[in-house]
């Protein structure tokens, strides 16, 4: 089957011809397959939310291109018109972008854009409710009364009610407690799970990535590094701390305790860890 998304060669220059030139982008290329979870992650700089814009039309490239099942999304206006519906993207603390009076409205401005008719885009308001679990009274609601994990919520339904194939998201669960964290990462999975959407998550958080992305893209410089498994990722802990970047706490452990001596491989899941350690405790127990 052939790649949902392709990106061939992409580069984007800011202010070109200007003292402020800079490059964002360089020579990056990557296909994504329907379905697929990918984690994105990179320091502060490294292209990231550029790349995240080119992949809807937001922004233009400077240069290479951005098909969409094997069409170029900037083929023509209408072309680029649906891809912006096909490829959602939920901004970094997207709840700062709501402004309806009531949950109801926000979450259907999407599909109305979208000229859907009005029982359409009431199962789709209803249907992303549910996704991010939001109860039926809260749609009536202000979002201005609820709490921030819940304006978080009708942020991303108000993309997901657009039923986009592939849904970008930019540090989803910033700023959220932990059970908040695991609530909105579970909507999100829950959405992949129901519609076969592709999922790409930019993230800090590398214990996230590492258990929930089939693949991960790593930034660096306006470069693509790596692409690859978690697994075959986090088995390059080192480069990736050299690049400025973070790897999971139980990452940092066993690189700690294969320094001391200890006959234990790279894991980057508390799962893998929990295996070793049984490995480890058998073959103590037999020696």
């Amino acid at each position: 089957m052939a790649p949902i998304l392709q990106v061939k060669n992409l580069q984007h220059i800011y202010s070109v011809g200007t003292p402020f030139e800079h490059v964002a982008l360089n020579d990056v290329s990557f296909s994504v397959e329907r379905g697929e979870f990918i984690g994105i992650i990179g320091h502060t700089g490294s292209g990231k939310s550029t790349l995240m814009q080119h992949l809807n039309g937001l922004l233009k490239p400077t240069s290479g291109t951005i098909e969409l099942d094997g069409k170029s999304i900037w083929a023509d206006k209408k072309t680029t018109r649906q891809a912006r519906f096909r490829v959602g993207l939920v901004f970094q603390y997207p709840e700062y972008q709501l402004f309806e009076e009531t949950v109801y409205k926000d979450i259907a401005f999407g599909p109305k854009n979208m000229k859907l008719p009005a029982d359409e885009i009431d199962r789709r308001v209803r249907e992303a409710a549910g996704f991010v679990g939001l109860s039926e009274e809260q749609l009536e609601v202000s979002p201005f009364d609820l709490s921030g994990g819940q304006k978080r919520r009708v942020a991303i339904a108000g993309v997901i009610a657009m039923e986009p194939e592939i849904l970008i998201l930019d540090e989803p669960t910033a700023g959220l407690d932990p059970e908040g964290r695991e609530e909105i990462l579970k909507n999100i999975n829950d959405y992949r799970k129901a519609k076969n959407a592709t999922i790409m998550m930019v993230s800090h958080s590398m214990s996230d990535v590492a258990r929930m992305a089939d693949r991960l893209l790593v930034m660096s410089g306006a470069r693509l590094m790596m692409d690859g498994t978690p697994d075959e990722v986090f088995t390059h802990a080192r480069e990736l701390l050299d690049m400025g970047l973070d790897i999971p706490e139980i990452t940092h452990v066993f690189m700690k305790l294969r320094q001391m001596g200890l006959p234990v491989e790279p894991v980057y899941t508390v799962e893998q860890a929990v295996s070793q350690l049984v490995r480890l405790k058998g073959g103590n127990v037999h020696a």
